[in-house]
């Protein structure tokens, strides 16, 4: 059985900085690449950063030159550097695994979700 098992989230200040962690147990990435989402209290949930299988990162504007996606292949490992952070980053962070081509901020294209882990920043 496939699992996606998300590390590091917790308490930060604004303008700290966080690093989630996420590891496909029992299997590898999907070949139409991973993500992170984030949702916060009383919202959608909502596209944060996609990475391709061959590591072509792309990013939501609200993130973009702050956070940056990377995984590992070989150890099925995936990672968001979080900088700059803002108490509007607060949410629940879900890493996520594509089942098919389409619109990677379309939350129906997923089929394989974390527990999420909470981010919250203080300010």
């Amino acid at each position: 059985q496939v699992e996606l098992v998300e590390y590091g989230g917790g308490l930060v200040q604004a303008g700290g900085s966080l690093r989630l962690s996420c590891r496909t147990s029992g299997g590898t990435f999907s070949r139409y690449g991973m993500s992170w989402f984030r949702q916060a209290p009383g919202k959608e949930r909502e596209f944060v950063a996609h990475i391709s299988l061959s590591g072509n990162p792309l990013y939501s504007d609200s993130v973009k030159g702050r956070f940056t996606i990377s995984s590992n292949n070989v150890q099925n490992t995936m990672w968001l550097q979080m900088t700059s952070l803002q108490p509007e980053d607060t949410a629940v962070y879900y890493c996520a695994s594509r089942k098919a081509w389409g619109n990677y901020y379309l939350t129906k294209l997923y089929d394989l979700w974390g527990q999420g882990t909470q981010v919250t920043v203080s300010g």
